[in-house]
């Protein structure tokens, strides 16, 4: 069996990726079990606003609601009257979703390193959580803003912000920083280091990606063989097809806690590199006598 992963070293490309498929498989039943604690009834209620929702998507596109698609789709009130509040629910409980699960994953490392490499209980996960989910709401918020900006202006911009920009969390719940204090910190961290960052974080969510799909892609091939096998009937969508497809899309979230754990490694790679964080605590620690009691006392 293979030892506790040290969180606080310096990685290079493979070994960040490598690590963090480690960390997850020895951490399996405590880090899922706390993604379900506290994330089931996002992920529950987000998908069954999405599955109401996918089902009158699949009836406009097959034609069965009346009314032309292209006059029902516009912006405005009609796409409220199209959609209904479940297109709005499915937006909300995704942004709920992918916060508590930032906030559980980040809270989790924070907390096994603190323990010395081990899991923490669910009461301290918690505590992190009240105490970090409005902070990493409202860095999620201004941080998406600002990429939304950048892939708008030909795109660099947005590539060259992204990896930067992920380094915001880690930052605030490890070093218990505000947001001002963290995107400051994280272009710091990141300076000569982006190169290195950028492809572990595309290589790991190429990797997700392709898990994904590999769950998701027979329920929509039904679909697709629909439309090829029968192009007459027009769409021809299966609505089961439809639905199950969202069911194993919001259930696949799971696989998202991977390359959180990523960023997580990113950063101790970052400030092992620049600072040497974990050394420094080393150094400190050796003025530290701790006796240690199952010894015999010694005799003269």
């Amino acid at each position: 069996m293979k030892p506790q992963i040290e969180l606080a070293k310096s990685r290079d490309f493979s070994e960040t990726i490598s690590d963090t498929f480690t960390f997850v498989k020895q951490n399996i039943k405590p880090l899922f079990k706390a993604f379900f604690t506290f994330s089931g009834f996002f992920i529950l209620a987000g998908t069954i606003s999405a599955v109401f929702f996918q089902i009158k998507v699949t009836n406009i596109a097959n034609g069965s609601m009346p009314g032309p698609i292209a006059s029902r789709l516009e912006y405005g009130p009609s796409i409220f009257e199209t959609f209904g509040v479940e297109y709005f629910l499915t937006i909300i409980f995704y942004l709920l979703t992918i916060t508590v699960l930032k906030v559980t994953t980040f809270s989790y490392v924070a907390l096994y390193k603190e323990k010395g490499n081990q899991a923490p209980s669910t009461e301290e996960l918690w505590g992190y959580i009240k105490y970090y989910f409005w902070r990493i709401l409202g860095a999620s918020f201004v941080s998406n803003l600002l990429l939304g900006f950048g892939f708008l202006f030909c795109l660099i911009p947005g590539i060259y912000l992204a990896p930067i920009f992920a380094l915001i969390f880690p930052i605030i719940v490890f070093e218990n920083a505000s947001f001002g204090y963290a995107f400051n910190r994280c272009f710091t961290l990141i300076k000569e280091n982006w190169w290195l960052t950028f492809g572990i974080l595309v290589v790991t969510w190429i990797i997700i990606y392709v898990c994904i799909m590999a769950i998701t892609l027979p329920a929509t091939m039904i679909n697709v063989i629909g439309l090829i096998l029968h192009p007459q009937k027009g769409a021809g969508l299966s609505v089961t097809a439809s639905v199950i497809t969202v069911i194993l899309q919001h259930l696949s979230m799971v696989f998202l806690t991977i390359p959180i754990i990523t960023i997580c490694l990113c950063y101790f790679n970052l400030t092992e590199t620049k600072e040497g964080t974990n050394l420094l605590e080393r150094i400190n620690k050796l003025g530290e006598i701790k006796p240690d009691h199952d010894l015999p006392a010694e005799e003269y």
